[in-house]
């Protein structure tokens, strides 16, 4: 029995790991669920208050769809975006969008998505005082 054990252990540490098949695999409901809330926890306040709310709403959303294409596009989609959140807390560089992803969108999504934009410009201002311009005005 020993040395089926050392062949077993052997033979899992001689494949090389494949990290993007390892990332694409789909986590179930709950888990990825609790995995994005975590990974919320390592975003400034503002963002991470937008972003649970906004998990949380999803989800409760879907908590009732039956159509399996659905759900699999679901969580596949939750599932990349919790793999470009930053891994430390320090860290602000985001993924930019897709120009692709542009013109496929409606101009309902193109107008939510501007409206997001001044939204989150509002929470990135320094608060008066902070910060000064070279010339002295206030930004």
């Amino acid at each position: 029995m020993r040395a089926s054990l050392q062949r077993f252990a052997t033979s899992v540490t001689s494949k090389p790991l494949n990290l993007k098949a390892t990332s694409a695999t789909l986590l179930p409901p709950i888990p990825l669920y609790r995995s994005l809330l975590r990974a919320h926890r390592r975003l400034p306040v503002e963002m991470r208050s937008l972003g649970d709310s906004y998990v949380k709403d999803e989800f409760r959303r879907h908590r009732e769809v039956s159509n399996p294409v659905h759900v699999m596009g679901f969580l596949s989609q939750w599932k990349m975006y919790l793999d470009e959140l930053p891994h430390d807390a320090d860290s602000k560089s985001f993924k930019k969008l897709d120009p692709t992803v542009f013109e496929k969108m409606s101009p309902e999504q193109l107008g939510q998505l501007y409206e997001l934009m001044h939204a989150s410009k509002d929470v990135w201002k320094p608060a008066s005082g902070e910060s000064a311009d070279h010339d002295g005005t206030q930004t």
